[in-house]
């Protein structure tokens, strides 16, 4: 058996079909159009500012899945997250310096303000409310200190403009985490002068320091002078009341020889005791050898 032979070209299509086919994926757009315009979606550390016909929704919309009015509704995200901003500062000190810096600010929109941010500031607050405040807190803060001043205490400069920057935004509108301070300038001039005074003021400390020092030496010299020469007295004192301690001190101190003892009327001899003793004691007289005469015999009487 022959199989029958199919023919492309005279393959003719339903046109109910067609029409059917057309219709479902013209309902599968509608419904994916439908669909996204009736959704949303917020990022993390975002908020969405509902709008509907030009009219601003009271309330934000949380980060997540969302549903909308569709076609007629959209969904602004505004950021909450911290950002950092650097801007140029010149300000003036209390000695009519100029004094240029570079600022970094720090901060975030808290969630209960991004309706009236996105209301007031197109949802970017930076140039139109933050900046300018922390100019006019820089200014004013500086205006009280002078050009040193400004140099030494940095921080405490950048801490009081920074709570006075709080205070002129709003803490409750928009918080103002931080404010960092680069690259502080003066004038050329100026940076030569306190120099040169930071030099002379070190150059004061050390000559005070070495004045303290010589000062501190000679107290202690005298001092110890003092001490010693109280040592002495009482020592003195103790010898005059126990006399016999001076021969326990001689006793201890021999060395088994006799001393040496200097001759009187500025002989300038010394000799020992021993010596000494042996000089004063009589010298013994020698006995002279004289040979003892013997009497001669008397001569015998003659007769007459």
């Amino acid at each position: 058996m022959s199989r029958p032979e199919f023919d492309g070209a005279n393959v003719e299509l339903d046109p109910v079909v067609v029409k059917r086919l057309l219709g479902i994926v013209i309902l599968l757009f509608a419904v994916v159009v439908f669909a996204s315009s009736a959704t949303y979606i917020v990022q993390p550390g975002f908020r969405g500012v509902a709008i509907t016909l030009g009219t601003v929704s009271p309330d934000f919309r949380p980060e997540g899945f969302g549903l909308k009015k569709p076609f007629i509704t959209q969904i602004q995200p505004i950021s909450i997250r911290q950002q950092t901003r650097p801007m140029p500062a010149e300000c003036y000190s209390a000695d009519l310096q100029q004094v240029r810096m570079e600022v970094h600010v720090l901060y975030r929109v808290p969630e209960n303000s991004v309706v009236k941010i996105f209301q007031e500031y197109a949802g970017e607050p930076f140039d139109n409310l933050i900046a300018p405040r922390v100019q006019e807190a820089l200014k004013e803060v500086a205006a009280t200190q002078s050009a040193e001043q400004i140099v030494k205490r940095r921080e405490e400069i950048k801490n009081r403009a920074l709570e006075l920057a709080r205070r002129k935004i709003g803490e409750n509108f928009l918080v103002v985490a931080d404010l960092v301070i680069y690259n502080l300038a003066l004038s050329t001039e100026l940076e030569k002068a306190i120099e040169m005074k930071m030099i002379q003021e070190q150059e004061a400390s050390k000559a005070k320091f070495t004045q303290l020092k010589a000062q501190i030496e000679a107290d202690t010299a005298i001092i110890r002078a003092r001490g010693e020469a109280e040592a002495i007295e009482v020592r003195g004192t103790a010898l005059a009341a126990n006399p016999e301690f001076i021969k326990l001190q001689i006793l201890q101190t021999w060395n088994g020889k006799s001393p040496l003892v200097v001759g009187a009327g500025g002989s300038n001899v010394m000799m020992s005791l021993e010596d000494l003793s042996r000089r004063a004691a009589p010298a013994a007289t020698p006995r002279p050898n004289v040979q003892r005469q013997v009497p001669a015999p008397p001569a015998p009487a003659r007769s007459r």
